[in-house]
């Protein structure tokens, strides 16, 4: 009866907001159930051509409505999300509708993306004894090594020690690619069920509204369509990433419950390493009361003692080594404006040519990108000393992924989930978000391979301009602190 009663409270705000939630939450179903369609005429099937283009879609027999479909399915769903971005939601409210949006694509062919078929790959060469750390898939051969897109067949494997073991595992079970995909799926989804729960501890630890964390993290449309719809490992690596973070936040001081937190995040760690960014800040948030370098080691400890033996231990346990460091590099064999250090590249690369030279500064980019981060989290690092560590962690994701040499629209869910749940001021995550859902077809090719000009240019500009606006932030939030210092000091007696 009470969740009975939020339901129809959350129904009776958004009717006075001018958007009724009702309206929104079948919206969204609609746009998700054309987006199965697209999946189901045109996704990425295993028999689909690996060399496509729009323009092939397009002439495809069922093309115009497989693009058509995408289009208005992304559209809606994107309007649905984005409408509700600012309102206080029951959380009960926002589960059910976020389940109603990634039903279809649950049940949909592979949407987007190619990976789980590189998942599989990659499972067959480590249970026959290939590392995929050191060969290609081609090197077994995988069996189903046609399904693949060319340019992976012969790098290694870019993931963690852990979700080798779990594709392994997977492909070990069934020894089908159907059946493979299917338990991937489950997985991804599984992901998802646990993310659900480890929101709302962090969210109220933060003094974030549980329900509008939960609809920016769980109805994000990059969730239905790529989290489950490719299906993405990210979500193995969300969750206990955010509950890492949330174990942390809510036992500051305290060892055992610290060393547990480490855990999880280690855990994420061995799904994908780039989550590694968030450790130290984590190590910070463990501190109860002020920060200093006897109470960072104290309590900051135990969380990346947990974190550092979590994976070494799922390493040399797996019977793998630290290979994955190197297959860190393989991404960076796609070139896509997408990517904010690569648009530089591509853009110098434009203007020289306008004055008859050729280069490559795509190298050149994507290097002082790589500094530009380690600087970036260093000095972002320090900050959190005196401010908000797990705000922090968050904006240390977002500028990981930014400045990353190759960025796909799913790679956003991985700062969103952490800033939607720590701060009220998201709105900009979620329109990167937003904006990147309209950058892969279903059958996964991605339209920057298609748009260099003008998009290298303006994602140049938006690098810039974003730079400028995290400078000004900083800079506004030391004056505040300034401010409240100032506040705080007792009067001098006249």
């Amino acid at each position: 009866m009470a969740y009975a009663h939020l339901d129809t409270a959350a129904g009776v705000a958004g009717s006075m907001t001018g958007v009724p939630h009702h309206l929104v939450r079948w919206t969204g179903l609609a746009g998700s159930v054309l987006l199965a369609l697209s999946a189901f005429l045109g996704g990425a099937l295993p028999s689909a051509p690996l060399r496509s283009s729009p323009v092939v879609i397009w002439q495809a027999r069922y093309g115009p409505l497989v693009l058509i479909a995408w289009l208005v399915g992304t559209g809606l769903l994107a309007w649905a999300w984005w409408s509700l971005r600012n309102r206080e939601l029951s959380p009960r409210w926002v589960l059910v509708t976020a389940a109603l949006w990634v039903l279809p694509m649950a049940v949909a062919p592979p949407f987007g993306s190619r990976d789980v078929y590189a998942y599989a790959c990659q499972g067959a060469s480590f249970i026959n004894g290939i590392s995929p750390y050191e060969q290609g898939v081609s090197a077994l051969p995988c069996p189903w090594l046609e399904t693949m897109s060319y340019i992976w067949r012969d790098t290694p494997a870019p993931y963690g020690p852990l979700f080798v073991i779990i594709a392994g595992a997977v492909v070990g079970i069934t020894d089908s690619l159907t059946a493979s995909i299917v338990i991937f799926r489950v997985l991804c989804l599984l992901g998802v069920v646990a993310t659900a729960y480890a929101v709302p501890p962090l969210a109220r630890r933060c003094g974030v509204p549980v329900g509008r964390a939960l609809w920016l993290v769980l109805a994000c449309p990059l969730v239905a369509i790529h989290l489950v719809g490719g299906p993405h490992n990210d979500s193995l690596m969300i969750a206990p990433l955010v509950g890492g973070l949330a174990v942390v936040a809510s036992n500051r001081g305290r060892r055992w419950p610290l060393l547990g937190g480490g855990v999880l995040l280690g855990l994420a760690v061995a799904v994908k390493v780039t989550s590694v960014v968030v450790v130290p800040f984590a190590v910070l948030a463990a501190v109860a009361g002020p920060i200093t370098l006897r109470a960072l080691f104290r309590d900051g400890l135990p969380v990346a003692l947990g974190a550092a033996a979590t994976m070494v231990g799922i390493t040399f346990g797996g019977g793998l080594d630290f290979g994955w460091i190197g297959g860190l590099t393989t991404g960076g064999v796609a070139v896509a404006w997408t990517s904010p250090p690569t648009a530089v590249g591509q853009t110098v690369n434009s203007v020289a040519q306008l004055f008859g030279a050729s280069i490559d500064a795509i190298p050149a980019a994507r290097g002082v990108g790589v500094v530009l981060l380690a600087g970036t989290l260093v000095w972002m690092w320090f900050r959190a000393w005196h401010q908000d560590p797990l705000r922090y962690a968050g904006l240390a994701l977002a500028v990981t992924v930014a400045l990353a040499s190759v960025v796909h629209p799913w790679y956003w869910t991985w700062p969103l989930a952490v800033i939607a749940a720590t701060t009220v001021r998201s709105n900009w995550a979620a329109l990167v978000a937003l904006v990147s859902l309209f950058m892969i077809l279903p059958d996964g090719i991605g339209l920057a391979r298609y748009t260099k000009i003008p998009g290298a240019p303006l994602m140049t500009l938006a690098l810039i301009l974003g730079a400028v606006a995290l400078v000004r932030m900083f800079r506004a939030e030391d004056r505040q602190r300034v401010e409240d210092r100032r506040r705080a000091e007792p009067a001098t007696p006249s």
